[in-house]
């Protein structure tokens, strides 16, 4: 995937396909930044002591798809893919033997699973209730924090990738 494969938010759309417009355009930029790497380079961390590498981002943000989408807003009790059963550690960063294939499946997956719900919601006024934290959060809420989300982990994977091979990109 290169930038220009990305699909750019509609410039004038309602509410829902605005926020959902920019959460995909969100997606496809860290696809495009994970794009033509090596499953080493996907693995290769930033600087000690950090654990980042852009398959763990890919890795983590397959959990955060499935928690928010699935768990709090369509009220699913499934388990995380990669994330501690405690959650006092994220494994989904631990990525000496991830295998990049099976990431990349299981995000796109979580991914298509997500839009189905998005996509199934009466409006964005719909609401989950996230356990963890003890409250309720609408849709609206959801995809503008997913995006929030997305946006700070592609500021990662920026950088990540121009350590890699010098690559960089809006």
């Amino acid at each position: 995937m290169d930038a220009n494969e990305r699909t750019d938010p509609p410039l004038e759309g309602d509410e829902r396909a605005t926020l959902t417009g920019f959460l995909q355009y969100q997606r496809d930029t860290l696809a495009w930044k994970c794009s033509g790497l090596t499953g080493d380079q996907l693995r290769s961390r930033a600087v000690s002591p950090s654990a980042l590498s852009l398959i763990g981002l890919v890795r983590h943000m397959t959990d955060v798809e499935r928690s928010w989408f699935r768990n709090v807003l369509n009220g699913e009790d499934i388990l995380p893919i990669y994330w501690a059963a405690d959650r006092s550690r994220f494994d989904d960063f631990v990525v000496e033997d991830a295998d990049p294939d099976e990431a990349f499946r299981l995000w796109h997956e979580a991914c298509a699973e997500s839009r189905e719900i998005v996509d199934a919601a009466e409006s964005l006024d719909v609401t989950g209730h996230h356990p963890r934290h003890g409250s309720d959060h609408s849709l609206r809420w959801i995809l503008v924090h997913m995006i929030e989300e997305y946006a700070r982990h592609n500021g990662h994977a920026d950088l990540l990738r121009e350590r890699i091979d010098g690559a960089t990109g809006e």
